[in-house]
């Protein structure tokens, strides 16, 4: 099984999203944005970071990537897709998903281990959670704040299509607590948080579990293989 992370100019933490593929059993292959060849993986991850400075609006460039014309074309075609931070924001500026990101509602960039609630455990990218499930994932962002018209606020509520939900504290003024979303066939899905950054014990969020904690995101990545194993 391959999962591409694609590396933009700008990039963080396209590393960490490989090691977190690798840790869950998958083959990471790297991609290029300036590319037009997936190289034959069956699932892409777009990565968090600071694509093209966040210069214009954070993603809105890189959603213009020659890359994303192939990442577009095989997200149509049902292939899994994770953005993550400023993955999830060029996935909304390409239209993948619904909604926009703007600056967090207390202006500031924010760094913390967030605790969320899972709403959907039958998307590609989370049917290794249970519905309801409340885990930690750290969270780094400065334009954060999910945001959408009240028609698209209804219709993804709806539909199901909010994946996560903040607990506890709503870090960047998103509208409904919404950490994360998916696309009606549930293929596609973006986050803030960071699940790359939770998959091995004593390396993430610090709780009460200390040494015995840090793996809440592992199940994005191992979702996506059962997703994929199914087909």
């Amino acid at each position: 099984m391959k999962i591409g992370v694609i590396t933009f100019p700008g990039s963080l933490d396209d590393r960490d999203a490989q090691r977190a593929v690798r840790l869950a059993g998958a083959t990471p292959v790297a991609l290029w944005h300036g590319d037009h060849d997936l190289q034959g993986v069956d699932a892409i991850v777009l990565p968090g970071g600071f694509s093209y400075g966040d210069y214009l609006r954070a993603g809105a460039i890189a959603s213009h990537s020659p890359i994303m014309a192939e990442v577009i074309d095989a997200a149509s075609k049902g292939m899994p897709v994770l953005g993550i931070c400023n993955g999830f924001q060029m996935l909304a500026e390409a239209r993948l998903l619904p909604g926009a990101h703007t600056r967090n509602g207390h202006q500031q960039f924010i760094c913390r281990d967030q605790k969320m609630r899972v709403e959907n455990a039958s998307t590609d990218w989370t049917n290794g959670y249970a519905e309801g499930q409340e885990i930690v994932i750290p969270l780094k962002n400065a334009d954060g704040r999910f945001v959408a018209d009240a028609e698209t606020i209804t219709r993804i509520e709806g539909n199901g299509q909010v994946v996560f939900r903040y607990l506890d504290v709503n870090p960047n003024a998103s509208i409904n607590d919404i950490a994360g979303v998916a696309n009606e066939r549930g293929n596609v899905v973006g986050l803030m948080p960071h699940p790359e950054h939770a998959t091995e014990l004593g390396f993430g969020p610090d709780t009460a579990d200390a040494m015995r904690s840090g793996t809440d995101g592992l199940a994005f990545f191992t979702s996506a293989i059962a997703a994929l194993t199914r087909v």
